[in-house]
């Protein structure tokens, strides 16, 4: 079941969001249904605040990019209570995208190289070092179970550059191909 994505200026994005273990309701479906969303709007990213759920879920394909990234044309995974136990000096800049920001693409620093743990949705655990564009493509999905956004990673001047579009957004008159949640007024 596709699910509707939130947008910014939705509380949900910025809240905490709490571990799961194995008796939370229906993981299997939840999963299944944020592939499909995440599919249906054709990210490569999705983690659950995006869909409503302040938990402490995200899942990730970048199958759909294997002619840019052939190395990771099989990176498919739902991580559950992931952790980011390590984070390199070395750092990479590249453009971002985010399906709660619809048309809003920038710059953005993040760690070259990382180590994470997680369990999966069958909750047996795991532990990756990723590096390169997975690397990038997982900091920015935890991030959102942290609270924070891709605009927390621009300067005061790239958000003031983007602040019609960002006010499109909050007042839900942005035009999307993918079922969204905007903030009702």
């Amino acid at each position: 079941m596709i699910l509707p994505i939130y947008m910014y200026g939705q509380p949900v994005l910025r809240g905490k969001t709490r571990e799961i273990d194995a008796g939370y309701p229906d993981i299997g479906s939840l999963v299944a249904d944020m592939f499909e969303t995440m599919y249906g709007a054709d990210g490569i990213g999705l983690a659950a605040p995006q869909v409503g759920l302040s938990i402490r879920l995200l899942v990730i394909d970048i199958g759909p990019l294997e002619r840019d990234y052939p190395e990771w044309k099989d990176f498919k995974r739902a991580m559950i209570n992931p952790v980011i136990v390590e984070r390199s000096d070395e750092t990479a800049i590249q453009e971002e995208g985010c399906l709660s920001f619809p048309g809003i693409h920038e710059k953005v620093t993040r760690a070259a190289r990382i180590r994470i743990k997680y369990v999966d949705e069958h909750f047996k655990a795991h532990e990756e070092a990723l590096d390169g564009f997975a690397a990038r493509v997982v900091q920015h999905e935890y991030e959102h179970l942290e609270g924070e956004m891709l605009i927390d990673h621009i300067s005061p001047i790239r958000k003031q550059l983007n602040r019609g579009k960002l006010n499109g957004i909050i007042k839900g008159t942005v035009s999307c191909s993918y079922r969204i949640k905007a903030i009702k007024k």
